[in-house]
């Protein structure tokens, strides 16, 4: 619990609570701001370009410029459009990516106005469980964008950001309900704690969950979050030569800025939550003698790398096929989950009731074996019918 409220409730502990919620969007926002001007230059710098240079020294007003633009365009609204809700889908992507963040621990425990608290907005004790809330309502914001503006182009766009979206949270979940397994908790501020202490091989390594999960869950999870915000190589959302702009071809100025905005708030997020759950957080050693706030900035410098490599992907990676996009979330990253959460649990009952660890992860690896096998043997017997009966049906057309 945060100590901010271990003596009750008073009008600073109400004014340090608002403050705290005004610089978590600040900062988000400010976030979004700088992450698109830094993967523009940085995308520029890969491919020999020059990027945003005018707007600002080195063109980081080049972004704040875009948004003023964005809201002097003309408001349009379709007339077959579902008035309300078409104004309220880009609110239903915007909003759960701030709400997110609110449970993100950015630092250690700090004094405000002599009260201690935690560089935290809030720290509910189902945290997890809420992330994971926030990523289902989000899909409703381009299911309901597609649907409502009347037109058959947003409403293929909005049935593919579904499915993607609803095919790779399966995953993403069970890759963090491995860090919670590990924890024991669903306190997005108890997993970091959890984190803390004396590493491995002798404290060369930190006590990080992505070596205590076995790295496999957090590359799942990297994969599959960067599918659920449709992120370069996943964006088929937004693949302009074939669905001329997705799920948002109908919408302009304001409206268009929140979904614009939603994503890049995801990418932030959806990293934020991999620091918290797999690296540690804001934990690090002491800067500067900073105290608390030294963890914000390990957390700042954990979130530039992260946001980096999104950057580098996009950059480098083409897009997938939509059968591949497929395949990959349904037939490849949910079995490999699944199993990885079984192993995982396996592991920690053995340890509670003594069993022999290595035993453990024998059994383990030879059932993941035979059950792979069986699903290929599963899958080839499956192709090769399918083009038996091909074949056949191209006898009876002859």
């Amino acid at each position: 619990m945060d100590p901010l409220f271990g003596h009750g409730i008073d009008l600073t502990i109400v004014l340090i609570v608002i403050g705290k919620t005004l610089a978590t969007f600040v900062v988000l926002l400010l976030g979004v701001l700088l992450l698109i001007w830094y993967e523009r230059k940085l995308i520029s710098d890969m491919q020999n370009r020059i990027g945003p240079n005018r707007a600002g020294p080195y063109g980081i007003l080049q972004t704040l410029a875009d948004g003023i633009k964005l809201f002097f365009k003309e408001d349009l609204l379709p007339e077959q459009a579902d008035r309300r809700v078409f104004r309220l889908a880009p609110y239903l992507s915007a909003v759960p990516a701030f709400a997110a963040f609110a449970v993100i621990p950015l630092g250690g425990s700090v004094s405000i106005a002599g009260h201690r608290t935690f560089l935290q907005l809030a720290d509910p004790p189902v945290g997890v469980l809420f992330l994971l809330a926030m990523s289902s309502i989000a899909v409703y914001g381009t299911m309901l964008a597609g649907w409502s503006s009347g037109s058959k182009y947003p409403l293929l766009g909005g049935v593919r950001a579904s499915a993607q979206a609803i095919s790779y949270e399966g995953a993403m979940s069970l890759a963090i309900a491995a860090a919670v397994l590990i924890a024991g908790t669903l306190s997005t501020h108890g997993i970091v704690a959890d984190q803390a202490g004396k590493g491995y091989l002798r404290g060369l390594l930190p006590k990080w969950n992505l070596f205590t999960v076995g790295v496999v869950p957090v590359v799942i999870y990297v994969i599959a979050a960067t599918a659920e915000i449709n992120r370069p190589p996943f964006d088929l959302v937004e693949a302009d030569s074939e669905l001329v702009g997705g799920f948002h071809t109908e919408y302009s100025s304001v409206r268009f800025a929140l979904f614009y905005l939603a994503e890049f708030m995801n990418t932030i997020t959806v990293s934020a939550v991999a620091i918290t759950l797999f690296f540690g957080g804001p934990n690090g050693p002491e800067i500067l003698g900073l105290g608390g706030w030294s963890g914000f900035l390990w957390f700042l410098i954990k979130e530039i790398l992260f946001l980096s490599v999104y950057v580098w992907i996009r950059a480098t990676l083409p897009r997938f096929r939509y059968d591949q996009l497929m395949d990959l979330g349904w037939k490849r990253l949910i079995p490999v989950a699944l199993y990885w959460l079984l192993l995982i649990a396996a592991l920690r009952v053995g340890q509670d009731q003594g069993w022999n660890a290595a035993l453990v992860i024998g059994i383990g690896i030879g059932a993941g074996a035979l059950a792979w096998g069986l699903l290929g043997l599963a899958a080839r017997t499956g192709a090769e019918q399918a083009a038996e009966d091909a074949l056949g049906l191209g006898e009876v057309r002859a």
